[in-house]
């Protein structure tokens, strides 16, 4: 009975999880295509689009810098963002196996 409640809300937390990922490298890759050039800012969908990935991200992106500086120009926030997000992963589906394991 538990596994009625708890197999559609580790889904929709892995499913989450997994967007959010997706968003950070999506941020990630628009950065460097902004800083070499390639991706031009006076276009409008271009900017809009940096401008939604950096609303998705950079909340996050804040207060991970507060902890971990850039270290020679190069910031490490996405990467521990990442980092976490896959340790919350596996956290939650070792979390999930144990509730269908223990409770069910």
């Amino acid at each position: 009975m538990l596994d009625v409640i708890l197999t559609p809300l580790f889904w929709l937390l892995g499913t989450l999880i997994g967007l959010y990922t997706a968003v950070v490298i999506a941020a990630v890759i628009a950065s460097w295509l902004v800083a070499f050039g390639v991706l031009n800012l006076s276009n409008p969908l271009a900017r809009q689009l940096v401008q939604i990935l950096d609303a998705l991200t950079e909340p996050v992106f804040r207060r991970v810098r507060k902890i971990v500086p850039p270290i020679g120009g190069l910031d490490l926030s996405p990467v521990v963002v990442l980092i976490v997000l896959q340790l919350v992963q596996i956290f939650l589906d070792r979390l999930y196996f144990y509730l269908l394991l223990h409770f069910n």
